[in-house]
């Protein structure tokens, strides 16, 4: 017997969610119920205030990585979910990954993709909405790959004009890149703000004209440049 389709929560419930400052999470894999959060302090990331690094920057500069946008969300997300050495359990159960594959369809959920050749080597994927997007989680597994995707997420929200970048719980590693702590009052006033002023433009959309704009050169020479440009 084949097992039984996941609950899906819907997609109005999710964006209803994120625009209150609320999101899902599960206890493992294996848990089929969710739990929904409200941190009393939040991790952002100001999207004029990412660092990137001189080894950062010239694995970008060098387009070590094919970086593509909403090419494999099913893959992202599943090779999120997966266990790690420090983290063996994961709080993305089949349910989680079922509503934002949904959400995914719906044009509200996107993935960063990082490849070399045909094998798929880091990225993450997120929330969009109004001018918010809400990143969920990264993978790497190729060095930097989950840094050069969240490089490049950055740009191309600048280049959309997004107001914020949730990363929803701070760590060192992404407090390096610059992420800092609001307290929940704080997130919500930014979160108000990114909601009522109108709308960015789609990222995929971004994306593609950021490869146009390219041409035949390289792609992450811009980005590069567009980080030192506004440092």
């Amino acid at each position: 017997m084949h097992a039984p389709l996941p609950q899906i929560v819907p997609v109005e419930t999710l964006l209803l969610a994120y625009r209150s400052g609320v999101f899902p999470m599960a206890d493992s894999r294996e848990d089929e119920e969710i739990f929904w959060v409200e941190p009393r302090e939040r991790g952002i990331f100001p999207l004029d205030g990412f660092r990137l690094s001189r080894s950062l920057a010239k694995i970008v500069r060098q387009d070590r990585y094919t970086v593509t946008c909403n090419r494999d969300f099913a893959g992202v997300i599943a090779a999120c979910a997966e266990p790690r050495e420090d983290h063996p359990d994961t709080w993305i159960n089949a349910r989680i990954e079922a509503s934002y594959k949904a959400l995914h369809m719906a044009a509200h959920a996107h993935s960063i993709e990082c490849w070399q050749g045909d094998a798929l080597v880091g990225g993450l994927y997120g929330v969009s909405f109004d001018r918010v997007f809400c990143g969920e989680s990264m993978f790497s597994r190729a060095d930097n790959a989950s840094k050069v995707a969240l490089t490049w997420l950055v740009a191309l929200m600048r280049r959309a004009g997004y107001r914020l970048l949730d990363c929803q719980f701070i760590t060192e590693h992404l407090e390096s890149l610059g992420a800092i702590t609001v307290t929940r009052d704080e997130y919500g006033a930014l979160l108000t703000r990114a909601c009522s002023d109108g709308f960015a433009a789609d990222l995929p959309a971004a994306h593609a004209q950021l490869l146009e704009e390219a041409g035949s050169s390289s792609p992450g020479k811009l980005i590069a440049q567009s980080f030192i440009h506004t440092s």
